[in-house]
């Protein structure tokens, strides 16, 4: 019976640990990866600016062909807006929220799974050989549940291995073409 008792007492100590833990830390992420593409920005600019090209290299789009989309607002640019539903990926809702042609695209996402928002960028800064780095940054905020707020300390390596499979997508499609 002391046995018992004192696994009660761990299990819920850890517990409590756990869920206070949760609550001391922070809620806010950040994620960001670059690669260089050969191809002028404004080129690069072409497959970022439209939801509809997000088919051809985001990595989240090619491991559920299957994934039901609705676009909404313009072809491309600022306004320009996709909601998906997927049974591997999640559901969530992507706006472009500003545009630069060939200088960023900007945009809110949000995970109606989790009623979490955040905030991304993908940024074109072209070098002297005709070239584009493209820096992809997303910041968020997964809000007061404390099992959420654990999540954050891994959004870095559960969002950045796409982030890179996204990039090196980009970077093949822009230069093929």
């Amino acid at each position: 019976m002391k046995i018992l008792k004192w696994l009660l007492i761990v299990v819920l100590a850890l517990l409590a640990v756990f869920i206070v833990g949760g609550y001391l830390l922070s809620p806010k992420f950040t994620v960001s990866r670059s690669i260089t593409i050969n191809a002028p920005a404004d080129k690069v600019y072409g497959f970022v600016a439209s939801p509809r090209a997000w088919k051809q290299w985001s990595a989240w789009n090619q491991r559920d062909p299957n994934m039901q989309i609705d676009y909404t607002g313009p072809d491309s640019g600022t306004g320009a807006k996709w909601s998906w539903r997927s049974k591997s990926q999640g559901n969530g809702t992507m706006t472009f929220t500003a545009t630069d042609p060939a200088r960023k695209v900007a945009f809110d996402l949000y995970f109606p799974d989790f009623g979490t928002t955040s905030q991304g960028q993908l940024d074109f800064v072209p070098d002297s050989n005709n070239a584009t780095k493209v820096t992809w940054t997303m910041n968020g905020d997964m809000g007061s549940n404390p099992m959420y707020r654990w999540m954050s300390l891994f959004m870095d390596r559960m969002v950045g291995p796409d982030f890179d499979t996204g990039l090196a997508n980009l970077k093949a499609v822009a230069e093929k073409q």
